[in-house]
């Protein structure tokens, strides 16, 4: 044979055993490989994607949900989510069982993603640091795990993400996770760990977010964490944090998003004093703290601010006409703290801000006109302020883009002004609550058509509810109670009735002179009402058998009026109920035995009626207190006295 034919033979072989390698490793699966996947399969008791059940035979490379090398044919990815989507659809699936720790068989993986599988038990294995070195992304995240952060996680040198929030995890943070030098995102969000924040995550260079919120961590933001230069997003929200705000912490020179609201902090703010420092700073939320002191001047050098909130502190002092250099400024949440003093003339340069909340302080009038100049400002809310503007400005009303005004408690007189039914962007939330307003409610109302939010609550307004509010299909919340509002309620259950789905969620109505019947609760298409109240008026007749189509009900307050006739059992359909609160009203007859279905009921108070005969025995009526029944002289069984033979 010839070398040329020889070497042509020789390259033929050589072919085929490469084939027949290949073929051979998509055949194969790794021992250890496959009895992880098997062990793991074994802990799962459901699965309704209907994924592990496909999992038979030897070829795990070919299994839904594995990724394999290869070259080794070892198992480098686990994917299986609780959200699969594709297409056409989203599909939410469950997995419910216990993770098994026979996972760390697999120790060649680099990927392990079984998020947002809610049924999934059990503990992060304790050796997972020690079997799967090249782990590089660890998602576990809205899950049901319980324990602690395994210290050998620490060992995960080449771990860039590692994602584990909306569990039940617990213990303190282990300080073991500094060591992961290439971690790029860590989130331990809505979990439950206590201690400290390890002064170790200064050693995280490379983490670009980090999210604690929702936990119980305690003690102070570590100094040194301005070493993490490159740190986009960080959340320690929701925790019981202390101490002022670290110094340092204005070095940070990448960061583009910090959230430390709803913890436990204390302080004054201390920020850059050149325009140097945090240029890239765009989300900054410091709410929900007890941080103290006055806003800082030199805030207006972080120029890349988009979005601030310092709302709900202590801070004290006059808002620093600074705050106007923030001209990328988008959303500004002061509200809920100790401000004084006027808002700023400069607050005209802000023309990219959407919203603007300076509600609860002790802001001073009046209003500078050169806000008239921010024409993209969609929310204002400046309620229960010393601003007492008499009336409301017309320029305000004249903004292009505003369609929420929140002026509660402003100290505005007189009747509600008509320009504010000609407003260039149509209303979608209005109000004018704790004010003097007084005269009608203006029948233009109805011609808001927009209209979601409507409170003209705690003021001195008279006469009826105007026919024309039956044409707000889209409002959601009515609030009226603590007026002087006389006349009948009947066509506030008619608004919307025209259209097939009506968003009336929200209605009280209370501590005012209505007269007349309910006979049409229920009769309209407002059936997605949660929360109704009336009580404190004058109102009489029956309580409607159609109320059990008020399925959504929360809540209902018929307290103090001339109600009576007997419980309609109809109102033990009414499933979800929570609160119920029928007292000092004539109701006769018995308490209907269906009302032990209102399993959900937290609230209840029948006092003061005319009902008789035993109290129904069972949950949840045995449950409340004697004075949810006293009042009654012809009502008997626990908790009042026993009923005679």
């Amino acid at each position: 044979m010839s070398p040329r034919l020889l070497w042509f033979v020789f390259v033929l072989i050589s072919i085929a055993a490469f084939v027949e390698g290949n073929r051979s490793i998509g055949e194969r699966c790794s021992p250890n490989d496959l009895g992880g996947l098997n062990s793991f399969k074994a802990g799962i008791q459901m699965d309704t994607s209907g994924r592990l059940e496909r999992w038979v035979g030897h070829s795990c490379c070919k299994w839904e949900g594995i990724v394999c090398d290869n070259t080794t044919g070892r198992v480098t990815e686990l994917h299986l989510p609780g959200f699969i989507s594709s297409n056409e659809f989203l599909f939410q699936s469950q997995m419910t069982g216990s993770l098994s720790p026979s996972i760390t068989l697999l120790t060649s993986l680099e990927v392990i993603d079984l998020g947002g599988l809610t049924g999934l038990t059990g503990n992060i294995p304790p050796s997972i640091g020690f079997h799967i070195p090249k782990l590089r992304k660890l998602y576990l995240y809205g899950n049901n795990l319980t324990g602690a952060i395994p210290e050998s996680i620490g060992k995960l040198s080449k771990l860039e993400e590692l994602v584990l929030h909306e569990n039940r995890l617990s213990e303190s943070l282990p300080p073991c996770l500094g060591r992961l030098k290439n971690l790029r995102i860590l989130l331990l969000y809505s979990n439950q760990f206590f201690g400290i924040i390890p002064d170790s995550f200064k050693n995280l260079t490379n983490l670009v977010k980090l999210d604690l919120h929702g936990n119980s961590l305690t003690g102070q933001i570590p100094d040194r964490i301005s070493q993490l230069q490159v740190l986009e997003e960080l959340d320690l929200s929701n925790n019981l944090l202390s101490g002022k705000i670290p110094s340092s912490l204005t070095n940070l020179t990448a960061i583009s998003v910090m959230y430390l609201d709803t913890n436990y902090l204390e302080g004054a703010i201390p920020f850059p004093s050149s325009s140097g420092e945090m240029p890239s700073l765009g989300f900054l939320r410091l709410h929900n703290n007890l941080l103290t002191g006055k806003i800082p001047p030199s805030f207006g050098f972080l120029v890349s601010l988009q979005r601030v909130s310092l709302a709900n502190n202590n801070l004290g002092g006059s808002i620093p006409p600074t705050l106007g250099n923030l001209l990328a400024l988008t959303e500004l949440y002061l509200g809920g703290n100790r401000l004084s003093g006027q808002i700023p003339k400069s607050f005209s340069k802000l023309s990219q801000l959407i919203v603007l909340n300076i509600s609860h302080n002790l802001i001073q009038g009046p209003l500078p006109h050169e806000m008239s100049s921010l024409q993209n400002l969609q929310i204002l809310d400046l309620s229960i302020n010393r601003i007492n503007l008499s009336t409301i400005p017309q320029w305000l009303a004249e903004l292009p883009s505003l369609s929420r005004i929140f002026l509660a408690g402003c100290g505005i007189q007189g009747k509600i002004p008509e320009f504010l039914q000609t407003t260039p962007s149509p209303i979608q939330e209005l109000d004018l609550s704790a004010n003097h307003l007084t005269g009608t409610i203006p029948a233009w109302l109805g011609s808001l058509s927009q209209l979601y939010l409507l409170n003209l609550s705690r003021n001195s307004l008279v006469s009826n509810i105007p026919d024309s509010i039956t044409r707000l299909h889209d409002l959601g919340v009515l609030d009226l109670h603590s007026n002087k509002l006389t006349g009948t309620i009947n066509q506030v259950f008619e608004i919307g009735q025209r259209f097939p789905d009506g968003s009336l969620t929200y209605i009280d109505l209370s501590d005012n002179s209505f007269t007349g019947g309910i006979e049409k609760i229920g009769t309209g298409t407002q059936r997605g009402i949660q929360f109704l109240n009336i009580s404190h008026n004058y109102l009489v007749g029956r309580l409607p058998s159609t109320i059990d189509r008020l399925a959504s009900m929360r809540s209902l307050d018929l307290s103090y009026n001339i109600l009576g006739s007997d419980l309609p059992e109809a109102l033990a359909d009414v499933s979800l109920l929570e609160t119920l609160k029928l007292q000092e009203n004539h109701f006769t007859g018995k308490i209907p035995n269906g009302f032990l279905k209102l399993r959900k009921l937290k609230d209840l108070d029948l006092s003061h009626n005319l009902l008789v005969g035993e109290i129904p025995v069972g949950k949840p009526l045995i449950d409340f207190p004697e004075s949810s029944y006293s009042g009654n002289k012809g009502l008997c069984g626990k908790p009042l006295a026993p009923c005679k033979l």
